[in-house]
């Protein structure tokens, strides 16, 4: 019989609790040891909320692949969630962020210099936890991160460049977005006992749910929505250039064209009507959707590789919940 969405929903509540007490007593643990005020600013960050979607993925994919014992994954979900509050740390200072999920980012509040060391120190607390594990799984959380950091480089190289194909967006979110989504979930597989190519269908899972969620995210950046944590057009201040941008600047032409790319390339609150109507006539927005569905229809046809349980129902809810973000 298959548990209705409510009890499923409260399941995840209940997971989150569970992630948010393991990173808050790995705070207080790091306080008592002495760690002071980088621990204190860096914790400040990562216990300000946020969906933990990412470590709830990784225990609901080592209960799906067979694991019983939550103890065994959990330094693993909690080490991912490290290293990505890490990145947002040195992303917010890159983009000259104020605000993080609410709250003054580290390097507004306690200045650059600290923010970045509060950043590395969250990257050795994520290894750290990591490092418990096999060769293995420890050589696919360093390639994870190696493959973040290339693929900041190749997004930096794109700022404002309007040739930016599809082909070039979708390395850099396989490399920075969904690649932690597949590493971990693929891990997470494998501290479970699956073979290598069974863990294979839980890391293309986590790709194609990662793409997924990015996609969403550029729809959200663009129609605004206070989920985000971030002003509206956080990304096209800054230059990103985010599938529809891209799709439109593909589409369009002549002074179309010509009137988008002046827009990206010097954008403004009062551009933002203008911005959308040039977006909606090419269906640029409602083609990122269509993505978003495709991308997450494969994933839940990853999970038909899994006998059915309650863990697997609550990964494919996941999903779902993915796709309504923008609904």
């Amino acid at each position: 019989m298959r548990s209705d969405v409510e009890t499923l929903n409260s399941s995840l509540e209940v997971m989150r609790g569970e992630v948010n007490q393991a990173l808050h007593d790995l705070i207080q643990s790091e306080v008592e040891l002495g760690a002071g005020e980088v621990a204190l600013e860096a914790g400040r960050v990562l216990n300000a909320g946020g969906k933990r979607l990412r470590p709830i993925l990784f225990l609901l994919a080592y209960q799906v692949a067979g694991g019983t014992k939550q103890d065994d994954v959990m330094p693993l979900a909690l080490a991912f969630e490290l290293i990505h509050t890490a990145t947002l740390v040195h992303d917010d200072i890159n983009d000259e962020a104020k605000q993080r999920r609410g709250i003054p980012t580290i390097h507004a509040q306690a200045g650059q210099a600290k923010a970045v060391i509060a950043g590395d120190w969250l990257f050795v607390q994520g290894f750290g936890l990591g490092g418990r594990y096999s060769e293995q799984i420890v050589s696919v959380i360093a390639r994870c991160c190696a493959n973040i950091a290339v693929s900041e480089f190749d997004q930096l190289d794109h700022v404002l460049n309007l040739a930016t194909s599809p082909e070039d967006y979708l390395s850099i979110v396989k490399g920075k977005t969904a690649g932690p989504f597949a590493s971990g979930c693929y891990a997470a597989g494998l501290v479970a006992g699956l073979e290598d190519e069974q863990a294979k269908a839980l890391e293309r899972f986590g790709m194609e749910l990662g793409i997924a969620f990015q996609l969403v995210d550029d729809i959200l950046d663009l129609r605004g929505d206070e989920r985000m944590g971030k002003p509206r057009g956080a990304d096209v201040y800054e230059g990103k250039m985010t599938l529809p941008l891209i799709h439109a600047l593909t589409l369009s032409h002549g002074t179309h064209r010509q009137r988008l790319s002046d827009l990206i390339e010097s954008f403004s609150d009062e551009d933002f009507d203008e911005l959308m109507s040039l977006l909606e006539r090419s269906s640029s927005m409602e083609y990122a959707e269509i993505l978003v569905r495709t991308h997450l229809e494969r994933a839940q046809a990853e999970l038909n590789n899994f006998p059915d349980s309650q863990a697997k129902e609550m990964m494919q809810l996941i999903t779902n919940i993915v796709k309504d973000r923008h609904a």
